[in-house]
């Protein structure tokens, strides 16, 4: 990481321009706004930067990138501020550049099934108006409802949905991109197929805005299914939930989502929620949905579900085939997260490994929880093998938690990589996951990534501090 000094700090000329560019309303110093604007949802980070301003249209952010290049100014890009690994904290200051008032969506066609959307656009508003087309955009993260498809792209947001439809880059066709030095670039387009030079498009996804402030989306769209089950299935042993997820795939059957909730998951939930759940002293939950256009084959598909998980021994198969119960029991699922966090200190975990080594992820887990005596909260997207670990530090001491916590964590990702998975599936390595990337990544593909870096960013301006250790 580049030493601070090597920046220039936001002075009161800075800020002027700044006003010049965007409007005074648009450009925040009070301690509110720099509070607010250095947090997001990791943990209880804060980094406060010494300015947010708020663009409002693509010429307004390159002005204001432009400047900032000029005056080697660090510039945070930000969206919806729900990132899970400090992506969108200004860790040395400078501007947080927040796209949140480039909230449109520009286009949604029909005939071609793609829309266009600026990069504030909320990505539960794109889903509602596709859908009231017939339409369908796949991508769901657990904070569809307030997180922005800008921030989506940038950190090639997953979710339930991924084990069937796969995530946010499978349906990112074209971009709008202001560079680090100011310049505007356009890539791809509505084209399915488009192979003249390398593909740009997918080098900015997952980039984690450090190469630069994306002002224009362009998505596909598929159709949208007619018919949705949902199965909740409770095991008296999580290897019973992991067996019927490998006789559901040795069946030939592809859910659209298959989640997996252990016991303290559900418990502390259930409390924080006040929602009364089903099962709560089960062992493991499967949240599993089925889709498709007929209903007698949705159907057909979930008694087939039904009986691999009786096989494997669950206690039960709960289907909710209306709209409103099935609402319920996503909703709860969505809420884990939060009433986690809400429980005790922690550290979240985004472990990914190949579906069929589950099994030994959660006996590591264990293991490891048992070692360091930690309490272990495991949930997540079991269909695709991505499985949050979440560390509760409860009734450890501080000294305690300072220092089992970088061992463990250490312990866990190289665990991980052994069984074939690597140390973010979904949540990005931002700020908080860098000490741990050279345990997934070989030393020639960080120098690359390096280099690509420097390339695009000469002077170090965009998203500074994140990804690389």
């Amino acid at each position: 990481m580049t030493a601070k000094p090597w920046y220039a700090s936001v002075t009161d000329l800075d800020l002027r321009a700044f006003e010049a560019i965007v409007g005074p309303a648009y450009v925040r110093t009070d301690p509110l706004s720099l509070d607010k604007y250095g947090r997001d949802e990791t943990e209880d980070l804060v980094f406060p930067p010494e300015v947010v301003v708020f663009p409002g249209s693509a010429e307004e952010v390159q002005a204001v990138v432009r400047y900032c290049y000029r005056r080697r100014i660090p510039v945070t890009p930000r969206a919806g501020g729900t990132g899970l690994s400090g992506g969108a904290l200004p860790v040395l200051g400078g501007v947080v550049l927040s796209v949140e008032r480039m909230n449109r969506i520009l286009e949604i066609d029909d005939v071609n099934m793609m829309a266009v959307v600026e990069p504030g656009v909320v990505t539960a508003d794109l889903q509602q108006a596709v859908e009231e087309r017939g339409l369908f955009y796949p991508p769901d993260p657990a904070s569809r409802f307030v997180c922005c498809i800008g921030g989506n792209v940038a950190e090639n947001a997953g979710g339930p949905r991924a084990l069937k439809y796969g995530v946010t880059r499978d349906y990112v066709y074209g971009l709008d991109v202001v560079l680090p030095n100011g310049r505007r670039l356009r890539t791809g387009g509505k084209l399915y197929k488009d192979v003249a030079g390398y593909d740009l498009t997918r080098l900015f996804v997952g980039s984690e805005g450090t190469l630069g402030v994306f002002t224009r989306i362009i998505l596909r769209l598929i159709p949208k299914p007619a018919v949705q089950w949902t199965l909740l299935v409770p095991f008296d042993a999580w290897d019973g939930a992991f067996r019927a997820l490998r006789g559901i795939f040795e069946a030939r059957l592809l859910p659209a989502a298959v989640e997996f909730m252990d016991r303290e998951a559900v418990v502390i939930t259930a409390a924080r929620t006040q929602r009364p759940f089903p099962h709560t002293d089960a062992a493991a939950l499967l949240l599993i949905q089925l889709d498709g256009d007929d209903p007698a084959v949705v159907e057909g598909q979930a008694l087939r579900v039904g009986e691999v998980c009786e096989r494997a021994g669950a206690r039960d198969v709960q289907v909710a085939d209306t709209p409103a119960r099935q609402e319920e029991l996503w909703a709860f699922r969505r809420a884990v997260g939060e009433a986690v966090k809400k429980t005790s200190v922690y550290k979240e975990e985004d472990t990914v490994v190949p579906r069929d080594r589950l099994p030994d992820l959660l006996t590591t887990v264990r293991g490891l929880a048992q070692r360091y005596g930690f309490r272990a909260v495991c949930y997540g997207h079991a269909g695709d093998g991505n499985i949050h670990v979440n560390i509760l530090k409860m009734g450890l001491t501080e000294r305690t938690w300072r220092e089992i916590l970088p061992h463990a964590t250490k312990e866990l990702f190289e665990a991980v990589v052994a069984l074939g998975g690597t140390i973010t599936g979904e949540h990005g390595v931002g700020w908080v996951q860098r000490p741990y990337l050279p345990i997934a990544l070989p030393s020639e593909s960080l120098r690359l990534q390096r280099r690509l870096k420097r390339l695009f960013d000469p002077r170090g301006i965009m998203n500074p501090g994140k990804v690389f250790p």
